[in-house]
């Protein structure tokens, strides 16, 4: 009933996408100064939700929610906030993050960035449940003085509730301001959001401060809360809705940080693509505020990408989004009662008009990887599961990448899995694997992967007909299928593999070479959606991640095989397939 008032309400027509003529590498220098007309969200492609985004003089950094992917959280830095540089990750070690055993979807929820007395701040949750009637989980606060590194001994703050962030105020005082959860079944699960003063002398909270600021509107599920003060009022910006296509940030503010005494901002929610279904991105709420230095406000947002099956509505169910929660930006502007609103209306643009004062920032054209594993570390772009790449799990340098079998890719305790984000939805992916299985109980290759229940893996291994074969198998709300069985395919005598996966946005497949120049097709089609959160939920709640692509090494039977990878390439296509067939950025 909600869905159908508001296809039939009078503003819903206004958010129709139109075709924007722009050049969009036409620019203007002038005294050092980069201007580009307008940017294309999402700045920042693929796997990367709940921006926090600041400016420290002319640098604007982005921090991201990671969930169990190691290292933790995801930062990049621009000086024009249109080209963004991936910056080494400040959680890299296990004194400053440990998931081992984490559910999937579980581990960094939402950090938060900030800057303040000469440093930086990162405030970070850690989930141990998110199933359930409970959210076990622990805040963390660290500071560096450069966001390279290096981060400090994480400081325990609380558990209170997740998304928790820090504001600096005027007169020096600093509050946590958070997500609050309450597990009694017969309350709402988030109880509003919870203010909490911060001693710098003790780096402790104190707890006889906390109150309750904010309970958000009748949508419910308020959280994602940060907190700035302009022009005399304290300003609360605040996600509800849930991280789906009912998403939406709403913004409060009060001339105090008395309990309750927030008033909404009237007209909203500030953002919000619940009603915009034919907007390129959606789902865009939970994010952050920010200024330049000429006084222009943006905001950074998670947003999605969502494309359907040809049979499937696209406002019901609105899409499948396998790049995973994106960061978009949005211009933002000021109306004469001093609240803020988006440009162009509540639901945002694909395109947006670029900081004025923004400085040329050198990028890399698109997220295309190669990486022939010269040296002995992991390329930035490289993720494992829960815990850092270590000898337990292999080494790297000298031309090869080897990894240890440990467990199937449903272990959430030891796994040897390195994969990257999804960042495109046209790509080819490949490498070379060579590896003497002796069982079938062992199995290296290449991987597409969503979570511990979602992932599909083209492997080499053994089997009691023709010995080492190449099979594929897909593993779909936990449940998992051998495609090719007893036609799998012989390996010869000494031969290596070479395997490649085709996505092209809804399917994708498998292929293989035995001299990395002739690939024949793999016989099976593989439905993308179910490598994202929206197929994910349909049975399962609270997933909050992407589809990645890498390379695994799974020896169940902890015989230790391993198994040697090199030469690995990701090529990034584009994002939109030509009526030729073939693929370009739109």
């Amino acid at each position: 009933m909600i869905l159908e008032k508001l296809l039939k309400s009078t503003f819903f027509p206004l958010p129709f996408p139109t075709k924007i003529d722009i050049l969009k590498e036409e620019h203007i220098r002038m005294e050092g100064t980069y201007h580009m007309k307008q940017f294309k969200n999402p700045v920042l492609p693929g796997f990367n939700a709940d921006p926090s985004i600041i400016r420290v003089d002319d640098t604007y950094y982005i921090a991201n929610s990671t969930f169990e992917w190691f290292p933790g959280v995801r930062l990049h830095e621009s000086k024009d906030m249109i080209h963004w540089n991936l910056l080494p990750s400040p959680l890299s070690t296990t004194t400053l993050l440990d998931m081992k055993g984490n559910p999937s979807s579980g581990g960094i929820w939402a950090p938060d960035l900030s800057y303040a007395d000469g440093k930086f701040w990162l405030v970070y949750t850690d989930v141990k449940v998110t199933e359930g009637t409970f959210k076990d989980m622990v805040n963390y606060v660290t500071t560096a003085e450069d966001i390279r590194g290096p981060w400090s001994d994480p400081i325990r703050i609380n558990g209170v509730g997740f998304d928790a962030s820090l504001f600096h105020d005027e007169d020096g005082r600093k509050y946590l301001v958070q997500q609050t959860w309450d597990h009694r079944e017969y309350h709402h699960a988030f109880r509003g959001i919870t203010l909490t003063e911060f001693d710098t002398e003790t780096m402790k909270l104190k707890p006889e401060t906390a109150r309750n600021i904010y309970n958000g509107t009748d949508v419910k599920l308020v959280e994602g809360p940060h907190l700035y003060k302009i022009n005399g009022y304290y300003y609360l910006f605040a996600a509800q809705g849930g991280t789906v296509y009912t998403h939406q940030e709403v913004v409060a503010r009060s001339r105090t940080l008395d309990e309750l005494s927030f008033e909404t901002e009237p007209d909203g929610p500030f953002i919000t693509n619940f009603d915009t279904p034919y907007l390129g991105i959606q789902k865009q709420g939970h994010g952050a505020l920010v200024e330049t230095p000429g006084g222009e406000w943006y905001y950074a947002s998670l947003c999605g990408r969502p494309w359907t099956h040809e049979n499937e509505s696209c406002i019901d169910p609105r899409g499948y989004c396998t790049l995973g929660r994106e960061t978009a930006i949005q211009k933002v502007y000021w109306d004469e009662d001093g609240w803020p609103r988006i440009e162009g209306g509540h639901g945002g643009s694909v395109y947006v008009d670029a900081p004025a004062d923004g400085i040329e920032t050198d990028a890399p054209a698109d997220h295309s990887l190669h990486d022939d594993f010269e040296e002995a570390k992991l390329h930035d772009e490289w993720n494992t599961l829960r815990v850092p790449f270590t000898d337990d799990m292999g080494t790297v340098g000298g031309g090869k990448l080897v990894l240890r079998g440990q467990g199937s890719l449903c272990n959430t305790h030891e796994l040897s899995l390195v994969a990257k984000r999804w960042q495109a939805f046209y790509f080819d992916a490949s490498v070379k694997v060579s590896y003497q299985p002796y069982s079938y109980q062992q199995m290296a290759g290449l991987t597409n992967y969503y979570n511990d229940k979602h992932w599909s893996f083209a492997f080499v291994t053994w089997n009691e007909k023709n010995g080492r074969v190449i099979e594929v198998g897909e593993c779909n709300r936990g449940n998992y299928t051998s495609f090719l069985r007893d036609d799998a395919i012989p390996v010869p005598e000494g031969a290596d593999v070479w395997l490649r996966t085709k996505v092209r946005k809804e399917s994708y497949t498998y292929e293989y070479s035995f001299d990395g120049t002739n690939y024949e097709e793999i016989p099976v089609t593989l439905d993308a959606a179910v490598l994202s959160d929206d197929y994910v939920l349909q049975s399962y709640g609270g997933f909050f991640t992407g589809a990645f692509v890498g390379m695994a090494c799974v020896d169940y039977a902890y015989f230790d095989t391993q198994a040697e990878f090199s030469c690995f390439d990701y090529r990034e296509l584009g994002d939109v397939r030509k009526d030729d067939g073939t693929f370009a950025w739109e």
